[in-house]
Order: C-alpha cells, then sequence, then structure tokens
C-alpha cells in the first residue's frame, strides 16, 4: 500500500503512535501536538471523497501527513547515525550548517 493510499484513520493514527515516541505521557508538549494534530484534521473533516475537487485536497493533505511522518524518521535517522559517525548524520549537520550561514548572509543583506 503506497503512503497516500492509507486511509485518514490510519494517519491519523500514525500521527498520535509518533506523538507518543517524540513526547510521551501527558507533558505540555505531547498534549501540544495532540492538539495541533486534532485541529488539522478536524479543519477537514467536512471534506468528502466524493466530491473530485475534495479528492485532491484530500490527497494534498495526506501526503503532507505522511511527509511529516517520513521527515520525522529520516530526522531520527541522523541523530542515531551521528551518534555513529554516518554519512547520514555528517550530511544533515553539513546542510543545517549551509542553510543557518545563507540565512546569516540574507540577513545582514537586508540591514
Amino acid at each position: 500500500m503506497s503512503p497516500t493510499q492509507r486511509t485518514s484513520i490510519e494517519l491519523y493514527r500514525d500521527l498520535l503512535r509518533l506523538i507518543n515516541h517524540v513526547a510521551p505521557g501527558a507533558s505540555p508538549k505531547s498534549i501540544a501536538l495532540r492538539t495541533m494534530i486534532r485541529s488539522e484534521f478536524d479543519k477537514s473533516k467536512h471534506l468528502s471523497a466524493e466530491n473530485p475537487s475534495d479528492a485532491i485536497q484530500i490527497e494534498g493533505l495526506k501526503a503532507n501527513a505522511v511527509r511529516a511522518l517520513s521527515n520525522y524518521m529520516l530526522y531520527e535517522g541522523g541523530i542515531h547515525d551521528r551518534s555513529k559517525g554516518g554519512k547520514l548524520g555528517a550530511a544533515m549537520d553539513k546542510f543545517h550548517e549551509k542553510n543557518v550561514q545563507g540565512m546569516n548572509k540574507k540577513g545582514d543583506s537586508d540591514e
């Protein structure tokens, strides 16, 4: 099953599981994340897969959820890889440094 073929309920549950992993228990962080996920799903609960224009929007929203899950998995993999001296962690560090330098240069030219 491709990621966008997952049902909205499956994606919702996956996101809640991710929250349990990122912020277990009833911490302020987990409450905020759950509230955000719930509000995003509530905003689109009026959409119907039967309506062609809604179906396109639903697929886009589902793709965003899959991307969020994938980004987290990549981020976690990079952290674990970095601690082992791997290439993914080093590449993530290099990418971050490059972006920070670019932001600093852009900020300097705005003044």
